[in-house]
């Protein structure tokens, strides 16, 4: 059978910045989906409650589960963090759609990795790979695979590599030796929850996804609440702020990985050029792209919405394209802000 030291080392090998190793048990943490659920934190996705028993238990995914390896990706990249940019003007996108997607990317190491394994294996045995997918409570494996302990902006904190992780895990049948749990080090920080913009993080590690500015921009599929129109900002794909500021990514590693290097079409665009953008040019920018989910329609909501904002702040770019919409029968940025469900 492969020995942790072997796997981990072959994940390092293929790509992956940490590797570690959970018992396929039910933790204590697994269990507190169900009161998140029943406080209507999950907003619109109704997937989260149609899978909350298998969430609760690895072993309702792959009934022969015995381990959960956990692995981390870096996708930090050699750019400003979204509060250190004071432009109104610039598209504010999610640091980890900066580059290609990476499910796609991922999935295709965790292929390796378990391939290996069975080249390592004396015996055959099951298992089960998912990149941010699957019904897994990935974060609470990662907790006791040590790879980081679960911070109150909900994010994976490793002391070294910071919060900038995509976390990927393989339930496997094999009986594998676990890793000690990480140690929760936010201490009396609340950065993140003072933060926020739309006061999400309602108690630490605590996300009301409804007022999560990512919830809004990629996951809701109708109107964005007025209550938080002017909180976005130019957020037009996801919110990094409750990671910008925790201290812990004072000092985060940037990832050399040329996946993860920001595309020139999202690389602090302006929000008039992207509303300039027709479809064609969207079309092709967003190929193999995360920013491809809420689909056109939604990124075009969201622009509205963020252009409205920056015009409101003094941008004279967005209030030049809405001046340009209204000279024009072309729908302005202001009437584009209501979507269709």
């Amino acid at each position: 059978m492969p020995t942790p030291a072997a796997i981990k080392a072959q994940a390092l090998a293929i790509g992956f910045d940490r590797c570690g190793i959970a018992a396929a048990e039910t933790y204590p943490e697994l269990g507190a989906l169900r009161g998140w659920l029943a406080r209507g934190y999950a907003g619109d996705m109704a997937y989260m409650a149609r899978t909350a028993d298998r969430r609760a238990d690895v072993r309702r995914v792959l009934s022969s589960a015995r381990s959960v390896i956990v692995t981390a990706t870096v996708y930090n990249t050699a750019r400003p963090y979204s509060t250190e940019i004071d432009d109104p003007g610039v598209a504010r996108i999610a640091r980890y759609a900066w580059g290609d997607d990476y499910h796609e990317i991922i999935a295709k190491r965790l292929d390796q990795l378990v391939a290996w394994m069975r080249t390592a294996a004396p015996e055959p045995f099951e298992a089960r790979a998912y990149v941010d997918t699957g019904p897994v409570q990935e974060r609470v494996f990662a907790q006791h695979a040590g790879i980081g302990w679960i911070g109150k902006n909900t994010c994976v904190i490793d002391e070294s590599l910071g919060s900038w992780m995509f976390l990927s895990v393989i339930l496997c049948s094999l009986d594998l030796p676990p890793d000690l749990p990480a140690t929760d080090r936010c201490g009396s920080c609340t950065r993140c929850l003072d933060a926020c913009p739309t006061g999400a993080l309602t108690a630490p590690a605590e996300l009301d996804a409804r007022r999560c500015i990512s919830y809004l921009t990629i996951e809701l599929k109708t109107d964005i609440p007025d209550e938080h129109r002017e909180a976005i900002g130019s957020h037009i794909f996801g919110c990094d702020i409750c990671q910008d500021v925790c201290p812990w990514n004072r000092r985060a590693p940037e990832s050399p990985d040329p996946a993860w290097q920001p595309r020139p079409a999202f690389d602090r665009p302006r929000l008039a050029d992207l509303w300039r953008q027709d479809d064609d040019r969207w079309r092709e920018t967003l190929g193999h792209s995360p920013l491809k989910r809420p689909k056109l329609a939604g990124l075009r909501r969201n622009l509205a919405i963020a252009l409205g904002n920056a015009a409101a702040a003094g941008d004279e770019d967005s209030r030049r394209v809405t001046g340009e919409a209204r000279s024009t029968d072309e729908a302005s940025p202001a009437a584009s802000t209501r979507s269709k469900p």
